[in-house]
């Protein structure tokens, strides 16, 4: 007598472990306990006027960003772009406040959000704060993905991929050691 032992449940639960451990979602940021990277950026559906406040508290004497990279002929000066100057600013002031020791440093009025994914370009680089080992955020009600939008982010899309890839290969598999 032959035994035949489908792989099915084994793929199944790889493809799962997959689709959902590399995909943190909202509120998920530093959770996994290995000390993630944090970035503070300026929202995409924040007032320019709102913004523009904000940079000038936080570049200003009372704030102590340094915003020189900002600046004309600095490496992150984009003129039409306030929310990437925003976000310079923003994050040189939440890395200044302690960065993920104080998470609360990220709000400029609920114009800004703590997110996991590299809002460095080009020759601009946004330096990181650790998140927390436990990742607890207290008092924070905004962060990671569903603090800022990150609609342009294919991680998802990735994730589903492989998720039906690994579910049709296991189907695939299945059958046809059941026939």
């Amino acid at each position: 007598m032959v035994v035949v032992v489908s792989p099915l449940p084994f793929l199944l639960l790889l493809a799962v472990r997959a689709a959902v451990g590399s995909g943190a979602g909202a509120g998920a940021v530093g959770a996994s306990g290995g000390g993630g990277q944090l970035w503070c950026v300026a929202k995409n559906n924040a007032e320019d006027g709102a913004l523009q406040s904000a940079i000038d508290w936080a570049c200003g004497p009372n704030g102590g960003a340094d915003c020189r990279a900002i600046q004309q002929g600095g490496a992150c000066y984009e003129p039409p772009d306030l929310l990437a100057h925003a976000s310079y600013a923003f994050n040189d002031y939440f890395l200044r406040s302690g960065g993920a020791a104080s998470p609360a440093a990220c709000d400029f009025s609920g114009a800004a959000a703590l997110i996991g994914l590299n809002p460095s370009h080009g020759n601009c680089v946004f330096p990181s704060s650790s998140s927390p080992k436990n990742g607890s955020f207290v008092g924070i009600t905004t962060y990671g993905r569903t603090g800022a939008d990150l609609s342009r982010s294919s991680s998802w899309q990735l994730n589903f991929w492989s998720l039906l890839l690994c579910i049709s290969l296991s189907i695939a598999i299945f059958a046809v050691s059941h026939s």
